[in-house]
């Protein structure tokens, strides 16, 4: 006896269901067997590169040989003398430790022809503080001993002269960091957790911010970028897509110590200045007036919006100005500087920036107030190397 219309169905549809099953579960070995690639694929022809990543190309081969690896040793043992500096979250530039060697590395770029090498001052601090050593790897691989020339912690660069080398390498090209426009391209090279020539690409973020520095000072007119910026970095090039220098890179602000897009540089037209007087002198002229500033913390509390004179130095521009500091005995206020140049001083920086703007030798016009009183003070900037301002 024959099957029914239905029961065919049912069998028809168990068949064609268990057919897709066993395909289903057969499909990875078929594939597996019919297009295994179980010998070299063929290379896929590609077009030009796009004229963005020709100019990244081209600025990396031209750039890349001019910097170079630092290696800062210092000659006492023991870790205190290396611990990072927390600065801004990371280190003020986001130098590196070799955990173990009593080294501090760092970045660095050939200035001039003679060997004079820029990189930042925290990188070797600890090899001048304690008389150690420093070596340099330039791009060829080749490492030279290396000597430091100049200072400047306020600025936090140093220069250092190169020993004997092979092929000394070229100069890198110096622009200008006046004429900046925040979303321009930026690129930095170093040597990020001790990986030689590392390029990372990014754009400048901000432009006149400011960053603390040694010896009670704020750098003003500060780079910030989130091209990628990490320990090793420190005192490495920032450059336009022209691959000029428009500023050293110098400190990160990172709770967890890597890049979290927020770098800042110091300036170009600040190491144009400084790193000549370095190489000359040994040390830069910071222009002044000549006066210790009152904390800025103190000031608030007492409500005052401006700089309080906390002490004049003896013959300096201020004192010939008749400019006075605290009283010592009472503890009155004497002199706050609330104008200069024309601009407003709500604190330190305010008034630094001016004064640098000025130059040595220079005239500045302050407005200060006493006992309730504002009058208008003429002096000229001058050599104050000792003091903060």
């Amino acid at each position: 006896m024959g099957l029914s219309v239905p029961e065919r169905f049912v069998r028809i549809a168990l068949g064609v269901t268990l057919g897709l099953l066993i395909a289903f579960v057969a499909q990875p070995y078929i594939l597996a067997f019919l297009y295994s690639a179980d010998a070299p694929r063929s290379v896929t022809a590609r077009g030009d590169l796009s004229s963005a990543e020709k100019t990244t190309v081209d600025l990396f081969a031209r750039a890349s040989p001019s910097v170079v690896h630092v290696f800062a040793q210092a000659a006492a043992q023991g870790r205190a003398l290396m611990e990072p500096d927390d600065e801004l979250g990371q280190g003020p530039g986001g130098s590196e430790q070799q955990q173990g060697s009593g080294t501090q590395t760092g970045t660095g770029f050939v200035w001039d022809a003679a060997g004079h090498v820029v990189t930042n001052n925290h990188v070797v601090e600890a090899a001048t503080k304690g008389g150690g050593s420093i070596s340099v790897r330039l791009a060829s691989g080749e490492v030279v001993s290396a000597r430091v020339v100049g200072i400047a912690p306020s600025y936090d660069l140093a220069v250092l002269q190169l020993g004997r080398v092979a092929k000394m390498p070229p100069p890198l090209a110096v622009g200008t960091s006046a004429d900046l426009k925040v979303g321009q391209s930026a690129f930095a090279i170093g040597n990020p957790f001790g990986l030689d020539h590392t390029l990372t690409t990014g754009v400048i973020s901000a432009l006149q911010r400011r960053l603390p520095t040694q010896e009670g000072r704020e750098l003003s007119g500060v780079i910030q970028t989130d091209a990628a910026i990490n320990p090793g970095n420190s005192g490495g090039p920032l450059l336009d897509s022209a691959g000029r220098l428009i500023g050293v890179n110098t400190a990160i602000f990172s709770p967890s110590g890597a890049s979290a897009g927020i770098g800042f540089a110091v300036p170009v037209d600040v190491v144009n200045r400084v790193v000549p007087d370095l190489i000359k002198n040994g040390r830069v002229r910071n222009p002044g007036i000549g006066i210790i500033a009152g904390q800025e913390a103190t000031a608030a509390r007492l409500g005052i919006d401006g700089v309080v004179v906390l002490r004049v130095l003896p013959g300096s521009p201020a004192a010939q100005a008749g400019l006075r500091g605290v009283d010592p005995r009472t503890g009155d206020i004497g002199d706050v500087i609330v104008g200069a140049n024309g601009r407003p001083v709500h604190r330190l920086s305010d008034l630094t920036s001016v004064v640098e703007e000025a130059g040595l030798d220079r005239p500045v016009t302050l407005l200060v107030e006493r006992d309730g009183r504002v009058r208008t003070v003429r002096l000229n900037t001058a050599d104050v190397a000792q003091t903060r301002l």
